[in-house]
């Protein structure tokens, strides 16, 4: 009964394996942060390795992102990170967004709320571990982008609307 049980369970794994989620990569830079927002290249570098996998269009994958069931729970992951924030699409949004994707990810970042425990645990992503020294450069740069928006649009146009209900 347990060998029927095992082949079963075998079996449904490798079928599994033949459904796969769409992969997030794309080099389309259109829409792009770096288009409007200057990034020192080691501020780039970190934004690269510690945030583009889940909060931009292209993500690098990992080799057990080709195993199923894992794909779809960073499939799932990926799509949530960037429904919070997307690097790839962030000049698509009003100037007031922007500013306070700025702002949260200042606040993420310095309360290590990002990037996620569960993506630097395990050694799989050591360079996304952040030292207090990265994750200052981080916040330094979106504050300065910050101080750029404050100086160049009206106030009011930096504040986000509340929404009516």
């Amino acid at each position: 009964m347990l060998k029927k049980i095992l082949i079963g369970l075998g079996l449904i794994f490798v079928v599994l394996q033949f459904f796969r989620p769409e992969k997030n990569i794309s080099n389309d830079m259109t829409h792009d942060i770096s288009t409007a927002y200057e990034i020192p290249e080691d501020v780039n570098h970190l934004l690269k390795v510690s945030c583009n996998d889940c909060h931009s269009n292209n993500t690098e994958y990992p080799w057990y992102a080709n195993v199923q069931p894992v794909a779809w729970w960073l499939n799932d992951h990926v799509a949530d990170g960037k429904r919070h924030l997307n690097f790839s699409t962030f000049t698509k949004l009003p100037i007031a967004v922007q500013n306070h994707k700025l702002e949260e990810t200042i606040e993420m970042v310095e309360e290590k709320e990002m990037p996620l425990a569960s993506y630097t645990n395990f050694g799989l992503h050591s360079e996304a571990n952040l030292t207090d020294e990265q994750r200052e450069k981080i916040i330094h740069w979106a504050k300065v982008q910050m101080e750029q928006l404050k100086n160049n649009y009206p106030a009011d146009s930096l504040i986000m609307k509340r929404k009516k209900k």
